[in-house]
């Protein structure tokens, strides 16, 4: 938050004046002192002249003293001196006048003011008016940065008064800058600044009613080149080169933060259990409270750039540092992230033993209350919600620590950083993405965006084992909002018994989205179809079992894939019929099949069809299943019946058989008989050629013996 300007100190009153009346006209009686009244009168028309280059700011009052006082015919009344409180801090007092020789010098210092004694040099007597300048300087003591005046090229703040005696009107004040710088100031009554041809910016003040109310104070900047410094440090692993860029003339803004950051970015990095996550260089850079928003650091993730404030504590620093992590891309809202980065930087700070106030909740700033996930973007318009904010996050964080401990925030963390939204599959880590049973849909469901209010309270529940339903209630939720929780908690309350019921069975995605999208009236009627469908899956479970077959993956791939049930509803039923085909083919089964079975049965393989029907079962091809069961079933509920009427037909044709042996047989010999006799006829008619072509032979022969020659002829 920026940072607090002192205020004039209350208990000065600004001028105190001592005055000496002058004795009566008789010389025996010695002048006698009055205290300081309205009788005596100071305004002052006061101009600061803001000199960086030799750290200074030279003020120069024009004071009017006017004494009110009459003289009496028996008494003269003058004033010889007076006092004035200036800014602590300031030196090289002068004051001149073009009557007498007035003298200043320090009456007394404090620490919120300095009083001068103003010595007129020539008494000022009742009725008159005198003119002097004072002039003296501001200068930049060094020291805190939380000091309220510096002095420098880069930086310039310092506080403006106005001076008079008490309840006196009257005085201006004008304040001249330098050009380029850019000008913050915290006023009343200062109008408008103006710029000349040259650049210079003045303010300027009209007449004062009130000079003594009158408070500026100045806070400006001007570019300048930072002087860098690369820093080197060791964080989770990794050597992280840290740019730190202060302004030139402050370098021990350098020193003190790369000290704090040296130390505190290994601590963080440890305490949240996450590795630095940005890959570019971190550049940590000094800056005014405007340039940070209106706060006294900002880091910026889409450049790595964290600004810290010239004047800001170890405290920020390390709010500043842990914004690394929580700066947006882990978690979603402003409190979560202001909460946490107020969290683990007070816990560094504490572990490093830095001495800073750890703020707490005060009675005024609970007067502004909002819900957390309500609490805008930086900067807010009402300082006052903003304050609460602040506080108020941090308390919740403080909650939240506590009740998870450092190693179930370390797995939110983790899962944020990762994309891993609440209700994952059960029994699934981030690091495998393997489903439990062989399921081939289960697998960490990554993805999703830094999650807000709802999905931090999710992730939280479902990380540590914790509820934190009371603390939400407390900071974070608007009213309206309190129902949701109660919807919410009976809607995890199903899902936990439709879990545990569902077994090494995962639920649908759809359940799982509608449960993160706090869509509860969805994911309960979701749970209850999904419970039905568990009864369907006992079901079919027990007819299997009692079948003993093994359950196809179908059913379970339609349930813990589809948007609907109905294909998972469908496939038990298919299931059911398929089984119930199974057994009513198993119970016709001979158990010691006779002659008239087995012959019933040849040809047919009712075992191996039964074997079949079984292995489509399981493979889930539910009608070949079928088809098998059917064939086993209508084999061996036929097959006794087809057994007698093979029988019958056997005994029948080899009845037939012999009968028609018998006749072949007699036929047989018959024809046997009558080829005899042919052969016989033809036997007799060949002797009875033969017999007539020898007599033939023999008579040609006998005519021609000459020819006779038993040689056979040819031709020559």
């Amino acid at each position: 938050m920026s940072r607090r300007k002192s205020r004039r100190p209350w208990v000065v009153l600004a001028i105190a004046l001592v005055g000496s009346v002058a004795a009566t006209l008789a010389p025996s009686r010695a002048p006698a002192a009055v205290a300081a009244t309205p009788d005596l009168t100071i305004t002052a028309d006061t101009r600061y002249v803001v000199d960086p280059a030799k750290a200074r700011i030279h003020v120069t009052a024009a004071l009017t003293v006017v004494n009110h006082l009459k003289d009496t015919k028996t008494r003269q009344f003058y004033f010889d001196r007076a006092y004035l409180a200036v800014q602590p801090g300031t030196t090289r007092f002068r004051i001149k006048s073009a009557t007498g020789d007035p003298s200043v010098s320090v009456a007394q210092k404090k620490k919120d003011h300095t009083l001068l004694r103003i010595d007129f040099g020539k008494r000022l007597n009742a009725g008159r008016t005198r003119t002097m300048t004072l002039t003296f300087d501001i200068v930049d003591k060094g020291g805190s940065p939380t000091r309220d005046v510096r002095i420098g090229s880069s930086l310039v703040s310092f506080a403006a008064w106005a001076f008079a005696s008490s309840s006196t009107p009257g005085g201006t004040v004008t304040v001249v800058w330098p050009a380029g710088f850019n000008i913050e100031v915290d006023a009343n009554e200062l109008g408008e600044p103006k710029k000349d041809s040259s650049g210079t910016i003045t303010y300027t003040t009209g007449r004062l009613a009130k000079p003594l109310d009158f408070f500026a104070y100045f806070l400006a900047d001007r570019p300048n080149a930072y002087t860098e410094t690369l820093l080197p440090v060791e964080v989770g692993g990794r050597t992280l080169d840290i740019a730190l860029r202060s302004w030139p003339d402050d370098p021990a803004w350098a020193k003190q933060v790369g000290g704090v950051l040296a130390k505190g970015l290994p601590v963080l990095s440890d305490s949240i259990g996450l590795p630095w996550l940005d890959p570019g260089q971190l550049v940590v850079a000094e800056a005014i409270s405007r340039s940070t928003g209106g706060y006294s650091g900002r880091y910026d993730p889409e450049v790595g750039r964290i600004e810290v404030a010239y004047y800001a504590n170890p405290r920020v620093v390390l709010h500043e540092a842990a914004h690394a992590w929580f700066d947006g891309r882990l978690l979603a809202e402003r409190w979560a992230n202001e909460g946490f980065a107020s969290f683990y930087g007070d816990q560094a700070a504490a572990a490093l033993k830095f001495k800073v106030a750890r703020p707490s909740l005060t009675s005024k700033q609970a007067a502004n209350r909002v819900p957390l996930n309500g609490w805008g973007p930086a900067p807010g318009t009402d300082v006052a919600v903003d304050e609460y904010g602040y506080v108020a996050s941090a308390e919740v964080a403080r909650a939240i620590a506590e009740r998870a401990g450092p190693a179930g925030l370390a797995s939110v963390w983790q899962a944020a950083r990762n994309g891993v939204a609440a209700y994952q599959p059960p029994g699934l880590g981030e690091s495998n993405g393997a489903a439990g049973s062989g399921s081939d849909v289960g697998a960490v469901e990554s993805g999703a965006a830094p999650p807000d209010w709802r999905g931090l309270l999710d992730l939280l529940e479902d990380r540590t084992g914790r509820t934190y339903g009371d603390i939400w209630r407390t900071w974070v939720i608007r009213p309206e909002e309190a129902s949701l929780l109660d919807e919410r908690l009976a809607a995890r309350r199903l899902y936990d018994d439709v879990v545990r019921r569902a077994g090494e069975w995962q639920l649908p995605p759809v359940i799982r989205q509608a449960m993160r999208a706090w869509q509860f009236e969805q994911a309960t009627a979701l749970l209850t179809a999904a419970d039905h469908l568990l009864d369907d899956r006992a079901a079919v479970e027990a007819a299997a079992e009692t079948a003993q077959l093994e359950l196809p993956r179908a059913m379970r791939a339609a349930f813990e894939g589809q948007a609907s049930f109905a294909a998972a509803a469908a496939e038990a039923d298919a299931e059911l019929q398929t089984i119930a085909a199974y057994r009513a083919a198993a119970a016709v089964k001979p158990a010691a099949p006779d002659i008239v079975l087995e012959v019933g049965l040849w040809g047919a393989t009712p075992d191996a069809d039964l074997a079949q029907a079984a292995a489509a079962f399981s493979s889930g091809d539910l009608r070949a299943s079928v088809e098998a069961s059917a064939r086993a079933q209508v084999a061996w509920a036929g097959a006794a019946e087809l057994g007698r009427n093979r029988l019958m037909t056997i005994l029948g044709a080899t009845i037939a058989s012999l009968i028609a042996v018998g006749f072949i047989v007699g036929r047989f010999r018959s024809m046997r008989r009558r080829l005899a006799r042919r052969a016989e006829a033809r036997a007799y008619a060949r002797s009875v050629r033969t017999l007539a072509t020898r007599e033939a032979v023999r008579s040609r022969a006998m005519a021609h013996p000459i020819d006779q020659d038993p040689r056979p002829r040819g031709r020559r």
